[in-house]
C-alpha cells in the first residue's frame, strides 16, 4: 500500500506551516498550510513541557497512527499538515482524539480556523 502522505523532516516546513490556517483542540493544535503542488504531508511536534521522552513517544506514536487512518479520507489535497501535542493528549481516550481530528480537518476545509494568537499577551517568566 502506497504512504497516503509524505513525512514533514524540515525545519522550513514546519515554520511555513506554522503561517497557515491553526485549529486548536484539547488534545492538540492542528496547523494547516498549503505547499504549492507538493501533495499530502504531515509532521508531528511534541515539547518537552509535555512529559519526559517516554510520555513525549507514546504522543506521538498516537498521532501516527491517527494520521495514517484518518488523512487519507479526510486530508486536504496539497496540504502540509502539523499535529501539534498539548498536555491533555496523552491520557485522551483515542476515539475522543480521532473526532477531534475530523473535527480539526474539517474546519481547516472550511477555511475556518482559530484566531491568530497574539504575540504580545504571551506568559512572562519569573523576573529575575
Amino acid at each position: 500500500m502506497p504512504d497516503a502522505y509524505a513525512i514533514l523532516t524540515r525545519r522550513s516546513d514546519f515554520l511555513a506551516a506554522n503561517r497557515g490556517l491553526r485549529v486548536a483542540r484539547p488534545g492538540f493544535v492542528l496547523l494547516a498550510n498549503r505547499n504549492e503542488g507538493l501533495g499530502r504531508r504531515a509532521g508531528i511536534t511534541v515539547t518537552k513541557k509535555i512529559g519526559n521522552a517516554v510520555v513525549r513517544n507514546r504522543m506521538k506514536r498516537r498521532f501516527r497512527a491517527l494520521l495514517r487512518e484518518l488523512l487519507p479520507e479526510h486530508g486536504l489535497n496539497d496540504t502540509d499538515h502539523v499535529l501539534i501535542g498539548r498536555e491533555s493528549g496523552v491520557e485522551r481516550d483515542f476515539d475522543k482524539l480521532r473526532g477531534e481530528l475530523i473535527a480539526a480537518l474539517g474546519r481547516a476545509r472550511d477555511g475556518k480556523g482559530d484566531p491568530p494568537r497574539n504575540p504580545n499577551n504571551r506568559k512572562r517568566g519569573p523576573r529575575k
